[in-house]
């Protein structure tokens, strides 16, 4: 092995690169303020319960929307170092009408980080994001999140994981009691116990573990008390007989999820979590192609586009592309091939990322994020390789359920108005649909939830300079539609059926409710009404 091969096998062993998937309110911002406060890439973590101190907003929510709102609206990408790994954190948008973004999102992990509320369980917007795990087989980590609150009993949470999400959990850390009497975790693997103590005075120590020699020592027992320690041994043995074993094959595959339990807010258990987190963790994973897989170690430089981002600094009206860089070592003014467009291009502007702050860098290796200033030639699901052949898989857009016809309420700003629904389409914030009849007029937004659609509003006020309001079209489904024989004008049927085109000319139906979707197909079998496409690419993708 050379030493430029020795090198890259040994950076690509560093990069862990990973999402944190969880409903609304579970605390997942909060727990990424404190992962970043253990890596020191922040010195003070702003926690949403914070927010009315204007100076201590969350660093991963850099849009003033989300600021406003103390909500995740869009990724964020966050890059910090621990324990001899480089971390790439991607921070998601938790509320389900974002959901697409964080779809997105994932097609560019090697692992995730599942958080659960302990009062509330299993809740509808994590069984969404699970499946997406599931689908593209994302191993799991559970951190069960404040424990330090009452909440359901330990073996009742992971009985629910087990039954509605269907996969085994594998407890590493055990709760020694929860709410006004929770006392700590005890470390199944490493034996040892993680006291937790009440009090401001405590909040964000650095708790160190204390190593246990039994769990019947007098002292251990004397920490914890009598009764809690009765609870735990009874817990610990019926774990032992009848939980689930641990296998890290089983885990890289998506088949068991070892489990934490902690308090994001309080600090407790999380660093403990982020250090057996990222030895868990899979390193860079190979990434298929309609060719075959493209092994991380290959000295080929590859990745692709699953995310684009203007005006994420408001004074430049910048445009960044974020690049998953699959094989190969970066460096800075390369040139690559886009198999789309057939063009190659020099990347001569790479970012490294905490939320809205950037850094120039000079090299990066597979595993890592990059930001690629971008003049409006890359499109999400772009490829980028040294030589050609490379072709990743795409990254598909989904069908929405919502439906706004824009009105514009200053006619001088048509042309700010089209710019930014270029932009905010091309970023995938929302997708624009046009009536062919009426060309640029009256666009039709679509997106997957109505909290979508207050966002456009917002950013076409600040960053574009356009004020608009909506109409609230009756339509619940949108079908791209494909086939010979298609004709417009007979299979438009207002209000039940609108045919329109997206702005890459693809011609799409909406639709009233599922009735007349499935009259449609039954009536057209020649036709083909798709619910997700590839966008750039000519071709629906399912």
């Amino acid at each position: 092995m050379s030493e430029a091969s020795r090198h890259l096998a040994a950076e690509v062993a560093r990069r862990r690169t990973f999402a944190i998937i969880s409903h609304p309110d579970a605390g997942k911002t909060t727990l990424t303020e404190k992962l970043l406060l253990y890596g020191g890439a922040i010195h003070l973590a702003g926690s949403v319960k914070m927010r009315r101190n204007a100076s201590r907003h969350t660093t991963s929510d850099w849009m003033e929307l989300e600021r406003q709102r103390g909500i995740s609206i869009t990724t964020s990408v966050l890059q910090f170092p621990y324990a001899g790994h480089h971390v790439n954190l991607l921070d998601t948008p938790g509320h389900n009408d974002f959901s697409e973004d964080t779809y997105r999102t994932l097609a560019a992990v090697d692992a995730a980080v599942m958080l659960i509320d302990s009062a509330k369980g299993v809740e509808p917007q994590t069984i969404k994001l699970f499946e997406v795990c599931r689908m593209r087989r994302i191993p799991i980590v559970t951190f069960m999140n404040k424990l330090d609150r009452a909440g359901q009993d330990p073996l009742d949470l992971m009985d629910e994981i087990e039954r509605v999400l269907g996969i085994p959990c594998h407890p590493v850390t055990w709760p020694i009691g929860s709410g006004p009497d929770f006392r700590g975790v005890y470390d199944r693997w490493a034996k040892t116990l993680l006291s937790y103590e009440r009090g401001p005075g405590h909040r964000g120590e650095r708790v160190a573990p204390v190593e246990v020699a039994s769990v019947d020592d007098p002292d251990f027992v004397s920490t914890i008390g009598a009764k809690a320690h009765t609870t735990l041994r009874d817990e610990l043995d019926l774990l032992a007989t009848a939980g689930n074993r641990f296998d890290r094959e089983t885990f890289l595959a998506g088949g068991v999820t070892p489990v934490f339990f902690g308090s994001a807010i309080n600090d407790f258990g999380v660093e403990p979590f982020l250090k057996r987190f990222l030895d868990l963790a899979p390193a860079p994973l190979p990434r298929k192609t309609a060719t075959g897989e493209v092994d991380p170690l290959s000295p080929t430089f590859s990745g692709f586009v699953f995310k684009i981002q203007a005006n994420m600094d408001p004074a430049h009206r910048d445009r960044i592309a974020f690049l998953r860089i699959v094989s190969g070592k970066f460096t800075r003014g390369m040139e690559v091939l886009n198999p789309r467009t057939g063009r190659t291009m020099k990347l001569a502007k790479p970012l490294q990322f905490l939320a809205q702050e950037r850094t120039l860098i000079e090299e990066a290796w597979a595993g890592d994020i990059l930001g690629l200033w971008d003049a409006g030639n890359l499109r999400i699901g772009d490829s980028l390789a040294e030589g050609p052949g490379i072709e990743f898989d795409g990254i598909p857009r989904f069908s929405p359920e919502f439906f706004n016809r824009v009105v514009m309420l200053d006619p001088a700003k048509r042309k700010q108005l089209k710019k930014g629904l270029n932009q905010l389409s091309e970023e995938g914030a929302v997708q624009v649909f046009l009536d062919p009849d009426r060309l640029e007029r009256d666009p039709v937004l679509g997106a997957v939830g109505v909290l979508q659609f207050e966002v456009i509003q917002h950013r076409l006020r600040s960053e574009y300079g356009a004020e608009i309001s909506y109409v609230r079209l009756p339509f619940t489904l949108a079908r791209w539609v494909e086939g010979e024989g298609f004709d417009r004008t007979l299979f438009d049927d207002p209000p039940s059926v609108a045919c329109l085109v997206d702005l890459e000319g693809r011609p799409l139906a909406l639709f009233q409710s599922p009735w007349h979707l499935e009259r449609a197909e039954r009536e057209n079998p020649s036709l083909r009404f798709i619910a997700a496409v590839q966008p750039g690419r000519a071709k629906a993708t399912a």
